[in-house]
């Protein structure tokens, strides 16, 4: 069995990274995506609620897995027997971060750990997590950025502040 971990913040989670689920699905037998729990940051989602939002985004995955993790990807991939982890690319700005990460992912791992790259659709390029976040901040349409019930959980966090 083909099996790989998508790891992300996913705070929130945009279309684009549904893209790479979707693709990723089709390409493993199993895609396991875990939300990094990252105690540095202050995300706008919870945990609990990233994984929430990843389950119902991908319900209709029957070989999608949603899950969380924290410290490094090398040991969950370790204590899964997982030997794949998937990143999207949109730039080449993604590339240079991406490359040095998964070296040292593949490096730390023993050579346990591969990366498969997918780039990003052309239509989701522009989207970053970060960028979501300040339209809806400010309240502009984040409705092509997101999906529905997406929106309305950002739109929800953001009542009263800006």
């Amino acid at each position: 069995m083909k099996r790989a971990v998508y790891p992300g913040s996913f705070d929130p989670m945009t279309l684009g990274h549904l893209d790479v689920i979707k693709r990723a699905a089709s390409i493993f037998d199993e895609l396991i995506v875990t939300v990094l729990n990252n105690k540095e940051k202050s995300p706008l989602f919870s945990v609990e609620e990233r994984v929430n939002i990843l389950e119902t985004a991908t319900k209709d995955l029957p070989n999608v897995k949603i899950d969380s993790f924290s410290g490094l990807l090398i040991n969950y991939a370790a204590s899964h027997d997982i030997h794949v982890s998937v990143r999207g690319l949109r730039a080449v700005t993604d590339f240079e971060y991406e490359l040095q990460l998964a070296q040292t992912n593949r490096q730390l791992s023993h050579e346990q750990l591969d990366t498969v790259f997918l780039t990003t659709s052309l239509e989701y390029a522009y989207l970053s997590s970060s960028s979501v976040k300040e339209i809806a901040y400010f309240g502009g349409d984040i409705s092509p950025c997101v999906p529905g019930f997406v929106a309305d959980l950002i739109h929800e966090k953001f009542k009263g502040r800006a």
